[in-house]
This record gives C-alpha cells, structure tokens and sequence, in this order.
C-alpha cells in the first residue's frame, strides 16, 4: 500500500467545518514563520571548537534548513490549551482514580496563557517559568514544552510592546538560554523530548528575544499631567518604603535627583534587610563603613547571593488540603469542606514545583 502522509506516527491533518465543507488547516502559524525568520544568530554559542571544523558552509546550510522543518513539523498552529481554573492534583492510582497528575499535566492545564494578562499574576507565572527552566525543563512532555515556549512568547511580545517588567523576562530568558546550552552540548547524558534539532532552534529563538530586549528602547512619557517630580518629599519616601525589590528602588532612584537622595537612605536598606533576612543572617555577613556605620544596602545585595528572599505576589495558586485541588483563588474550586477558608493554602513557584516530586 502506497505511503501517502509525511509520517506514519502522525495524528493527521487538522479539518474545520465551513458551509462549503469541510476544510484543512494550515499546519503552522505567522507566529512561527516570524519566529523562523529571526533565528539566524551565529552557531559559535552553541557549538565547540572542535565541532565548527565539521561544518563547511554546504553542510551548515544543509543542517540549518533540516532544523527549521524538523522546528515547523514540532509546532503546530493548534496549541494544547485547556481553560480549568483548577485541577486535582493526585500522587497514586486510587479505586476512584487511575494514574497521577504531572508537572506537565498541571502547567497544561491551568489558564496560565491567560493569567500572564493578569498584572497580579504576572510576576508569579514568570517566576514559575523560571523555575521549570532551572531544574524542571526536561520533565516537560512534548506538548507541555510547546505550551512552555508559547507563553513564553506572548510573554516576551507583551514585555515588547508595553515595556514592562523587562529585568524579569531578561533575567528568566538568562537562565533558559543557560540551561539550553547545557542541555544541547551533552546531548546523550541527560533524556530530551524531541529532536535535538528543535532544542536548536528554541536556543536560537531564546538568544534573539534576548537581542530584542537588549535593544528595547524606553519611550520619554511626554504628558502634562502630574509627575513624581511633583509629588512631596513625604510621599516619594512612602513609594520607596513600599518597594520589596532592591533593584526597584535603585531603578527608581535613576528618575529624579530627589529620589537619588531617598533610595540612599539608610534606614530604608535596613528595613528592607530586615524584610528578607533574619539577624543571624546579618551577623555572618556584616559591612562595615570605615566610620564604624553597617552598610545596609551593601549587605542587602551581599545577603541575597547567599539567602533567598520574601516574594510578594498580587495573586497566586492555592491549594487545598482537603479536596487536594490547584486553583486560583478567585475562580474558587468545588470544596466539601465544612469550613473551606480553613484548608486553603497559599502556593508559591517552588512549592507549585515539589507539589508534583515523587
């Protein structure tokens, strides 16, 4: 019998139902010819010394084009999407219930394509992505890694356009790209879902985001309206004592010569020091000025290398120890439990992450 498809394995083509019948969708998206078209960055990233006098310029060009189609064939128009607002997260094989929940299963099927518009949840997705990109890439499914590289696009076009929040995206495409050289160059030790090519070419995707943000230029706000240059003193100092982020009050710090002077202050870096770390803390690593004065704001920087920090976040995912179901706190999720409020249980990244460690 004559083979008449492009693979065996495959599900087929996708078909829509018009008036005129039915129709074939197309297999790939703008999205992806537009991403195709940006990854022509230089293969000494990922490539050794030793490796570059394999490839002669025939074979590179060669090798580039079996990427970029192995790349087309890996992503399709149709993303794997669900629109749950909760999920029940289970361990083991129960008489009720077969199987377990997986990190992939659970970052598919949560709305995290949507919470991203959500400025309350922005900060918390982000940080989560960052996280599966340290330690967690390689456990993904294959359509758990294409739905990890399609938020991470919309991600990275809203950061684009809107110009927000870039030292967050900047600092989770760092660790990414880290990790994908890492993954790409001892290919063989560790399992990858799919065909080495297509981790090329996510590498390649990941490192022109990172040209883009690189070259993103902030627009002067031009308005005639009130400005923080006309707020008093009293209130610019609220702002700053508000702030939980060092690098935010540096930043904030570079706007006006008024607020140089306020994120200087030293009992604002001793409260923020405070904040994130314990006394025993500070008595490992104290700064001393050359007056006998701690630098609290040298200590803060030097205490973070070593200890993790507070993270505050608008909105996250709960859990609940009673039904032992995902949600989000304001969809809510169907609970038998009495006093419902009393089993709800902020979830952090990293606890969103041992939730699904066996």
């Amino acid at each position: 019998m004559p083979f008449l498809g492009q693979d065996w394995r495959s599900p087929g083509w996708s078909w829509i139902k018009t008036e005129d019948g039915w129709k074939r969708c197309e297999p790939w998206s703008q999205e992806l010819e537009r991403e195709n078209n940006q990854c022509n960055i230089s293969h000494s990233i990922i490539l050794n010394s030793e490796d570059e006098e394999i490839f002669n310029n025939e074979e590179h060009e060669y090798a580039s084009k079996k990427r970029k189609k192995d790349h087309f064939r890996n992503d399709t128009n149709t993303q794997c999407f669900y629109r749950e607002k909760w999920i029940y997260v289970h361990k083991e094989s129960t008489r009720e219930r077969h199987g377990y929940c997986t990190l992939g299963e659970a970052f598919n099927r949560l709305d995290f394509s949507s919470a991203i518009q959500d400025t309350r949840r922005f900060n918390y997705v982000v940080r989560l992505l960052q996280l599966i990109a340290k330690s967690q890439l390689t456990s993904l499914s294959g359509v758990a890694q294409k739905n990890y590289f399609h938020i991470l696009d919309k991600i990275v076009q809203k950061v684009l356009s809107d110009h927000q929040n870039p030292r967050l995206i900047k600092d989770l495409l760092q660790d990414l790209s880290s990790t994908l050289c890492i993954l790409i160059r001892g290919v063989g030790k560790s399992v990858l879902v799919g065909n080495i090519n297509i981790w090329i070419c996510r590498l390649e995707t990941v490192l022109s985001w990172q040209q883009q943000l690189q070259n993103l230029q902030m627009a002067k706000h031009v308005s005639g309206g009130l400005t923080l240059s006309d707020l008093p003193v009293h209130m610019l100092n609220n702002i700053l004592y508000r702030l939980s982020d060092g690098w935010d009050i540096v930043t904030l710090g570079q706007v006006t010569p008024t607020l140089a002077v306020l994120s200087e202050d030293r009992r604002l870096w001793k409260k923020l020091c405070q904040y994130h770390f314990a006394e025993k803390q500070f008595c490992r690593h104290l700064i001393l000025s050359e007056k006998g004065h701690i630098e609290w704001k040298l200590m803060y920087f030097a205490l973070q290398k070593y200890y993790p920090t507070k993270e505050q976040y608008g909105d996250t995912l709960h859990f609940c120890r009673h039904c032992s179901i995902l949600f989000w706190k304001d969809s809510g999720h169907p609970c038998t439990a009495a006093d419902p409020d009393s089993c709800f249980t902020p979830v952090s990244p990293q606890h969103f992450i041992d939730l699904f460690k066996f």
